[in-house]
């Protein structure tokens, strides 16, 4: 082969490389990601300090490729998702991005509301406005509104928080319009636009928006919790038992290292989250001695639909032995659960 081909044969197959290592197929990889140590996370003022550790787990997930998808599926505790399974339906990038983010700061009240009522300390919200986090496609506000907008106001009625519109929308009827002045950016807005029936909800009408309220926890003491861009719901537990323990004088840790996850509601209970067996690993990487494990009910319903479903705390426990670690999994239920726990270490 003379040197020019073979010049311009590499050349194409360079270029066709790197086209398929940029080309996204409709499927999501997830492998295990990192813990994070929360005392760098959250800082109560003159909060108490640990001689142990208490840590959040992640999970790492990008769009497949075709180099992805192909290592996922020779690697063990590398999973793929179709897209479906990951975003909602109709929900682009920015859309899932705002969604995870949101469902972030949601957890983080949640858990200050836990630890805060539970270290008997005040706290009370401060709303900030109304967001738009995705707009559905058929609908109205499609074409108009975007996520991220902030709603001012729906008829000159101010609208504090998503109930505020919500309520308001509830009195109308199918094609009446409403007005809606909106910020985006720092460009105040103002539109028109008609109600229609939910496709789903015949009997419900609205824009085709869905709404999350941008609220303050104003707590005594004073509270940061930087999470920079970390996304989803899963660290609450693990929040809410660091916020605890700042707060307190006893030290929950005894000088353990101790990793879990699952979601916190303002009542304390403790829910599903996915990903568990790749936090486990994650986990057991950082050295942690004990790992919080949601232990969460497998309805029938759920059995239908995903058959071979397990609870997050037996997938825990297969995967601590499949691994070899020695670190404990302890399952827990709700934020109590769990506290009383590291009152026996």
């Amino acid at each position: 082969m003379k040197r020019s081909t073979f010049i311009r044969t590499l050349s194409i197959m360079t270029i066709v490389m790197f086209a398929v290592a940029f080309y996204s197929l409709p499927y999501y990889v997830t492998k295990p990601g990192k813990a994070y140590e929360l005392d760098s996370i959250v800082s109560v003022e003159d909060g108490y300090k640990e001689k142990g550790e208490l840590m959040l787990m992640t999970v790492r997930m990008g769009q497949a490729n075709i180099y992805s998808y192909l290592l996922a599926k020779i690697k063990k505790y590398e999973e793929i998702y179709p897209i479906e399974e990951i975003r909602q339906p109709h929900e682009n990038d920015e859309e899932y991005n705002l969604r995870q983010l949101q469902l972030m700061s949601s957890a983080k009240d949640n858990a200050i509301e836990v630890a805060y009522t539970a270290a008997n300390k005040s706290y009370q919200y401060k709303y900030k406005g109304s967001y738009v986090l995705n707009v559905l496609p058929d609908m109205p506000a499609d074409g108009i509104l975007k996520p991220g907008d902030r709603i001012i106001s729906i008829d000159h009625n101010k609208v504090e928080k998503s109930a505020d519109l919500i309520e308001y929308v509830q009195g109308k009827e199918e094609s009446e319009e409403v007005e809606i002045s909106f910020f985006r950016g720092e460009e105040n807005l103002t539109e028109k636009i008609d109600l229609k029936a939910f496709p789903e909800l015949e009997n419900k009408v609205g824009i085709g928006i869905t709404l999350y309220d941008n609220k303050e926890i104003i707590t005594d003491p004073s509270i940061t919790l930087d999470t920079s861009d970390i996304g989803g719901p899963s660290a609450g537990l693990m929040f809410s038992l660091e916020i605890y323990n700042q707060l307190t004088e006893d030290d929950l840790t005894k000088g353990y290292s101790i990793a879990g996850t699952g979601t916190i509601t303002p009542d304390g209970k403790v829910g599903r989250i996915g990903g568990i067996e790749q936090k486990v690993i994650a986990a057991d990487r950082a050295d942690a001695k004990i790992f919080f494990a949601p232990d969460d009910e497998i309805t029938r319903e759920m059995q239908q639909k995903f058959p071979g479903i397990e609870s997050n705390y037996s997938a825990a426990v297969k995967t601590a032995k499949d691994i070899g670690t020695d670190m404990r999994i302890i399952p827990v239920k709700t934020f109590n659960d769990a506290l009383q726990y590291l009152k026996t270490l």
